[in-house]
């Protein structure tokens, strides 16, 4: 029986890519930490680690999630695969890089402490260890073509919102303003949102009507063929 004994061996990571939307900034933000470990010890890092042998890629994703966060089921994807021969100076490691979208308050502030993870805006991000700039800069292209297909936009607000929020949020993600207008007409022409008998005071005099996201609708317009598209100008 042929074996691979006399190949190379070479450490497999995955790099977690973790988008968090603040509401009041209206700012996407990343979950970033310090290094403690050689090599670049003490420099700004996106969460990660190596994959263990009993384990698939996904699964050592979600781990690492699980433990900087404290949530299942969170909303993730594979971006891409990055093996520079040089890109670790520590040792041969190629990473997987995921996407993942949470929403900051669903974070335990007692774990965020406990880790030492940090939110940064991603407008100000500071200088990140290896290629991690380059796993972001994909990363959110990615969340960018994702947004316009599918709703996973909904995963980074409350339960309930506004369409300012909602909007709000759209644009902190594109890093460019929507036409109200336009934006309005075709996510409420969709029939996937669900209107209710309360109104958001802080920020509006008049008071804007908070809605939510109807997931159980949406499911059902799948089956009849509906085709999320929220590309608007």
């Amino acid at each position: 029986m042929k074996s691979y004994h006399d190949r190379a061996r070479h450490l497999v990571a995955v790099d977690c890519v973790i988008f968090g939307y603040d509401l009041l900034e209206k700012e996407i933000k990343l979950l970033l930490f310090k290094r403690i470990i050689e090599p670049a010890k003490g420099q700004w890092s996106l969460t990660g680690g190596f994959v263990e042998e009993d384990e698939s890629l996904g699964a050592a994703a979600s781990r690492i999630l699980r433990k900087l966060t404290g949530l299942e089921s969170i909303y993730m994807k594979q971006s891409y695969c990055y093996g520079d021969t040089g890109r670790d100076p520590g040792d041969r490691v190629i990473s997987i890089a995921y996407w993942a979208l949470i929403s900051i308050r669903d974070i335990d502030p007692e774990i965020v402490e406990n880790t030492g993870v940090n939110w940064r805006s991603l407008n100000r991000l500071p200088e990140l260890i290896f290629d991690h700039a380059e796993m972001v800069k994909k990363a959110l292209a990615d969340l960018q073509a994702e947004v316009k297909i599918a709703p996973v936009g909904f995963e980074l607000l409350p339960e309930k919102f506004t369409l300012v929020h909602l909007q709000d949020l759209y644009e902190a993600i594109y890093q460019r303003q929507i036409d109200r207008r336009n934006f309005r007409k075709k996510i409420l022409s969709m029939g996937i949102l669900e209107k209710l008998d309360e109104k958001e005071t802080v920020t509006s005099k008049k008071g804007a009507f908070y809605y939510r996201f109807n997931k159980d609708r949406i499911e059902h317009l799948k089956e009849d063929g509906f085709y999320f598209n929220l590309e608007v100008n």
